[in-house]
């Protein structure tokens, strides 16, 4: 990631951006976030792959608080990539690098790792009665229609890189010509905007108008109401670094966005005492589906910038570990799910308790997708390319990526 700092040039001489650290801090513990809600959604009341037949109902509560906000988040740290990387690139660079950076990884990862996956959810579910008929069956009635749910059901957990490049190509116009003169001029009257405190917020109206117009039609995860909600966050990321004012307006309004992630958030749980909110959010007749989609936007906007806050306070620095993370995010996040889904697929049948099952899972899972990162991934040039990596050798890795 680069700055938001204006490159000046002066005496024919441009000077050098200075970067972000924070934002690649962001994007290393995302990752990590997204492996940690992965290893333990094995021992939620929620459906997945793999089930253990013990399930936690605090693990449960813990991974709803992040969902609210986390692949949200994820999404808006990924467009302030594409801010800057279409200051260095053009967009036919752009569109290369995009899919050298997201499509590779996804179309190999989808061929390597999706039937291991598969066959061992279909493994795991039949004899419990979840799922009947043969393998074979099994594969072939996966069929979604015209959706965007497709990415899941060829890559799993890789859906996420074919969102994005899905995103980096539909957005490319608009933001083409939010880097142009007439882009601009809009950009920097919501720089102005925000310039009175708490105009930040506002954010939310358009988030509001694409989640309220498109769940009623499309409930189901990763239809197009999931799509161009992820998309609108993936717009946001890109528009927040396009002028300085909208992150100086986050760090001056932190106590106004932590107060608003926390009414929004107390407003949600309010809803488990005087209703049912799951069957509201099922429910597009009723007001209580629009009140219940309205809070979760407003959770996902307002924790997302609280969460931006912090890491622009805390983590705008540098060190080794920043500099390996860089390097290993993408390839950590193509390989985590099979491997816990392999791990997890033999520790289930354990009998034991949830604790120590999870802490295999957790311990090995995370052991195993480093070693085969540093062993295996790191030190191919074809695996790194495969992997969505730069072609640097093992041993130039940690200047991190240009």
């Amino acid at each position: 990631m680069q700055t938001q700092t204006t490159l000046q040039e002066t005496a024919g001489m441009v000077q050098k951006p200075v970067r972000l650290h924070y934002l690649d801090w962001l994007r290393v513990i995302t990752i990590l976030g997204v492996f940690l809600f992965h290893s333990v959604h094995i021992f939620d009341l929620g459906d997945w792959h793999i089930k253990n037949a013990e399930q936690s109902m605090v693990i449960t509560i813990l991974l709803v608080l992040f969902s609210l906000w986390g692949m949200p988040f994820f999404f808006l740290i990924a467009g302030t990539g594409s801010w800057f990387a279409l200051r260095r690139r053009t967009a036919s660079q752009y569109t290369a690098e995009r899919f050298k950076r997201l499509m590779v990884p996804f179309i190999f990862g989808s061929i390597l790792f999706m039937p291991i996956m598969l066959y061992l959810e279909w493994l795991h579910k039949t004899p419990k009665g979840i799922l009947m008929g043969t393998f074979l069956e099994f594969v072939t009635n996966r069929n979604v229609g015209f959706s965007p749910r497709w990415f899941g059901a060829l890559g799993y957990h890789l859906w996420f890189l074919g969102f994005l490049f899905a995103f980096a190509m539909l957005a490319l116009p608009l933001f083409l010509w939010l880097k142009g003169e007439s882009g601009q001029r809009l950009v920097t009257w919501m720089a102005r905007l925000c310039e009175r405190r708490g105009r930040i917020l506002l954010f939310i109206l358009p988030l509001l108008l694409v989640e309220l117009s498109l769940r009623p039609f499309f409930p189901i995860e990763h239809d197009w109401a999931d799509f161009f909600f992820q998309m609108s966050f993936f717009i946001l990321g890109f528009v927040l670094f396009a002028d300085e004012r909208f992150a100086q307006a986050i760090q001056r309004d932190w106590r106004i966005i932590l107060a608003a992630s926390i009414v929004s958030l107390a407003l949600l749980l309010v809803t488990f005492g005087i209703g049912d909110p799951f069957t509201w959010a099922e429910t597009p007749t009723t007001p209580g589906f629009y009140l219940v989609w309205s809070l979760v936007t407003a959770n996902a906007l307002y924790w997302s910038l609280f969460v931006l806050f912090v890491g622009m306070r805390f983590l705008d620095f540098s060190n080794a570990w920043l500099q390996y993370g860089q390097q290993a995010v993408l390839p950590f996040f193509v390989i985590h799910q099979p491997v816990i889904i392999v791990i997890g697929f033999f520790v289930v049948q354990w009998s034991v308790g949830i604790l120590p099952k999870m802490l295999v899972v957790v311990i090995g899972s995370l052991a195993v997708c480093i070693a085969l990162y540093e062993l295996v991934i790191r030190r191919s040039r074809p695996l790194r390319a495969i992997f969505g990596m730069t072609s640097k050798r093992p041993d130039q890795a940690l200047a991190g990526p240009s």
